[in-house]
């Protein structure tokens, strides 16, 4: 019993380091000027491979790769999981260089709903009652976000609706985090590094054009992105996916106070409106999450086999 605990604890530490730790993301990619956004994605990309690689090498964890090689449609389907990150990640650094933290912060928070959605459409999954206002009530806060702003909050959906992409290409793949960044770095790879030498050749670069400090943190880039998938591999391990779940909103909640406190972003009361209805929305969810975990709990409960009487 004692184990279990310290097992649920570990994972739980763990959750809110990856959480913790993408939360604050908005505060390293500024840091990166002047490299611009699509230089910065192509430094991740071919950064996360080396610190990927580094991570698998020193755990020794190399079995799945034969298997995986001999399965062309998951091969196919990490592929097109590659190229869905990037360009979830190249919109989301574009938007924190470009003043729209908050708005990234958005994306993370519809993308629950996104996801819901790809659940019925893609899945054929059937719908609770809750999960159905939920989802009306997030597609009201995007209609009013998009008077707030003059226009649909462009940034926000391609976040969400690439990520959602993004969970549901796992889901299908069923391959482990670390596993996973490794094959798709190593599908973006060859296109990173072409693109790194095309900024060169054009005298546009900045990798080791802007002193080490600079050099260092295009490095780094590597690294916080695979750590935090670390600890979210090792939380996924040790922690209900309910927990996880909430969790999750760790990460936009810090991404909003930093647009709104640091980068000063501007929040007139439509947008504040907005995001009041995306966020009774996630409040609506978790509460059908937690219900649906209690009723499932006491159903265990009334169908388990009786625990027979110690003999005196």
């Amino acid at each position: 019993m004692a184990e279990g605990s310290r097992e649920a604890r570990v994972g739980l530490w763990n959750g809110f380091a990856a959480y913790g730790m993408w939360g604050l993301f908005p505060l390293f990619w500024p840091l990166l000027e002047p490299a611009g956004a699509a230089d910065i994605l192509a430094n991740r990309m071919t950064w996360s491979l080396v610190a990927v690689t580094a991570m698998l090498l020193v755990r020794r964890r190399w079995a799945w790769v034969r298997p995986l090689l001999r399965q062309p449609r998951r091969l196919g389907m990490l592929a097109l999981a590659a190229a869905t990150v990037s360009v979830n990640w190249g919109v989301y650094i574009w938007g924190v260089n470009s003043g729209h933290v908050v708005e990234t912060s958005l994306g993370y928070f519809i993308n629950p709903l996104v996801t819901i959605a790809f659940g019925v459409l893609v899945l054929r999954e059937r719908l609770r009652p809750a999960q159905w206002a939920a989802v009306g009530v997030g597609t009201a806060a995007v209609l009013v976000l998009t008077v707030a702003y003059g226009r649909p909050p462009w940034i926000a959906l391609a976040l969400a609706f690439s990520f959602a992409t993004y969970g549901l290409l796992k889901k299908k793949v069923g391959l482990g985090g670390a596993e996973s960044l490794a094959v798709e770095s190593a599908v973006m790879f060859p296109f990173a590094v072409a693109f790194l030498v095309y900024l060169e050749v054009r005298g546009q670069g900045t990798l080791g054009h802007h002193g080490w400090g600079h050099t260092a943190l295009l490095l780094a880039s590597g690294v916080i992105t695979a750590v935090p998938l670390m600890c979210f591999g090792a939380a996924a391990l040790r922690v209900p996916l309910t927990t996880l779940g909430l969790l999750q909103y760790l990460a936009p909640v810090s991404q909003f106070l930093i647009g709104v406190a640091v980068f000063h972003e501007t929040m007139e009361p439509a947008r504040w409106a907005g995001f009041a209805l995306v966020w009774v929305a996630l409040v609506v969810l978790s509460g059908d999450a937690l219900r649906r975990i209690r009723v499932e709990r006491r159903r265990a409960a009334a169908t388990a086999p009786p625990v027979p009487a110690a003999a005196s």
